[in-house]
């Protein structure tokens, strides 16, 4: 098994390659990431794990190209649940459904390169038409998905919200009336001060 691959962050922005002892740029780590090698980006004075800061660099950069993968409602539903109980189960729910993504793709490229060859120059030209021909199946089919997902996720939010209530229905709170039950006029009166 191949260590570790890591990469030291100096105070003047730079990216040093332990394994190539040489400086490298947020592309070569993009190259890194493309090509599925371990590694870690640490600050070179404190050791402290910049891993997760170098990678959203490095998305906020292909954003900010000309092909943005993420809409303003997406980002903006993304920052709803930091602070969010289900913030945890957001980012588990997210790195699931990509798993899902990458694996339709993969077994679909297997898949083609059964039927056309490993090395075939026509592969990647029949891949584009295909694509351009199952693009819209394979988008309703993700939108199907997603759609089911999305239901799923809110039937199990409104459960824990279920649970949670009728685990402190129990206990009474200054100033609370319990839902559903009746409230009296003279109930709403404001104190006297």
């Amino acid at each position: 098994m191949a260590q570790l691959r890591l990469i030291k962050k100096y105070p003047n922005r730079r990216l040093y390659d332990t394994r190539t002892s040489s400086y490298i740029t947020l592309s070569d780590v993009k190259e890194l990431v493309v090509n599925q090698e371990e590694f870690q980006v640490v600050d070179a004075k404190t050791g402290e794990d910049l891993t997760r800061a170098i990678l959203l660099q490095i998305i906020l950069e292909e954003e900010s190209g000309g092909a943005p993968m993420f809409t303003v409602d997406l980002l903006s539903q993304m920052i709803r649940f930091y602070g969010n109980a289900m913030q945890g189960m957001m980012g588990k729910y997210l790195e699931n459904n990509i798993h899902a993504f990458t694996d339709l793709q993969s077994k679909l490229q297997e898949h083609a390169k059964s039927i056309y060859g490993e090395n075939n120059p026509m592969s990647r030209d029949l891949w584009a038409q295909f694509l351009n021909f199952q693009g819209p199946a394979l988008h309703s089919m993700m939108g199907a998905y997603i759609d089911q997902s999305k239901k799923m996720f809110s039937q199990m939010q409104e459960q824990v919200e279920s649970q949670t209530r009728n685990l402190f229905s129990g206990f009474q709170f200054p100033n609370m009336t319990p839902p559903g039950a009746a409230t009296d006029d003279k109930d709403k009166t404001p104190p006297k001060r």
